[in-house]
């Protein structure tokens, strides 16, 4: 992974990401596109349509004036507050480490716009939530949803707050993604000297097929260096997941974004949807 596509919305789950990806970035000895994306319904003002007969020609003209004039307003403004962005993430990613950077502004919808630079990036970098955080506490942010479900790359989903990664927990399936997962750990240095936990998670603890899945797991792991703490744990997927991320102090979470049955291209799976919402720590996505 040499190139990271980092989208921002200066927001405060932004600012972790930049935290995240100043982490990550030279580990990969990685450059970031950091994307801002002026959303274009914000430069849009109310209709400038035919006043004439509701209020005269003359006073329809002077309110079109207006009503244009407005729009130029509101589109420097946006230009500024893009600048403002990510200048801001430029500094905070060049403090931290990362060998070039490299800032991106277009207007339009980020799920549409992101797809022209995520064929050339290695990993997605977003944050959980957006601009409207405070608003909706309980709901992932649209762009996120839209973009799990769309991207073909790897997404590292970033909390609210930063806190320094030291312990890892693949929650593995034994799925076509958690493969791949197992490949990145054993070609890439992202997460080399960490310690690294693995978790099945099964209807029974007699259950062979996930031993045996497990344990295949195990040795991949063993071969790429780590030497895996590993688990098979009975239950309910969410929860046994998300309290061992509690009791073992995770600090980083990898999965697939979707299980066996999931239909693919239309929804997030269920468990990683759920983990997405109560995770305070950042989830690696693997499709």
């Amino acid at each position: 992974m040499k190139h990271i596509l980092l989208c921002t919305d200066g927001s405060i789950f932004a600012q972790s990401s930049y935290r995240y990806a100043s982490w990550l970035a030279p580990r990969l000895d990685a450059e970031v596109d950091v994307l801002f994306v002026s959303d274009i319904r914000s430069q849009k003002v109310a209709s400038t349509g035919n006043f004439s007969g509701a209020i005269g020609l003359g006073a329809s003209r002077d309110l079109l004036n207006q009503l244009v004039e407005l729009e130029h307003q509101k589109a420097k403004l946006n230009q500024q507050k893009a600048q403002l962005v990510l200048q801001d993430a430029q500094q905070q990613l060049s403090d931290g480490g990362v060998r070039e950077v490299r800032l991106i502004h277009e207007t339009g919808f980020l799920v549409d716009i992101f797809h022209k630079f995520e064929t050339n990036s290695d990993l997605i970098i977003l944050g959980k939530r957006g601009e409207a955080a405070e608003f909706a506490s309980g709901h992932l942010g649209a762009n996120m949803e839209r973009i799990a479900r769309a991207s073909h790359k790897p997404c590292l989903i970033t909390p609210r707050q930063h806190s320094p990664v030291e312990r890892l927990l693949l929650a593995y399936d034994g799925s076509e993604s958690g493969q791949k997962i197992l490949d990145f750990l054993s070609t890439s240095p992202a997460f080399k000297g960490l310690e690294l936990h693995i978790l099945t998670v099964a209807k029974k603890v007699e259950d062979n097929h996930a031993i045996a899945r497990l344990k295949d797991a195990e040795t991949q792991a063993q071969a790429a260096g780590f030497q895996p703490i590993c688990q098979l744990i009975p239950g309910n997927p969410e929860e046994v997941i998300c309290q061992y991320i509690e009791a073992e102090n995770i600090s980083l979470l990898l999965m697939g974004a979707y299980g066996h049955s999931r239909i693919r291209h239309l929804v997030i799976g269920s468990t990683t949807a759920q983990m997405l919402r109560s995770s305070h720590i950042p989830v690696l996505l693997f499709r």
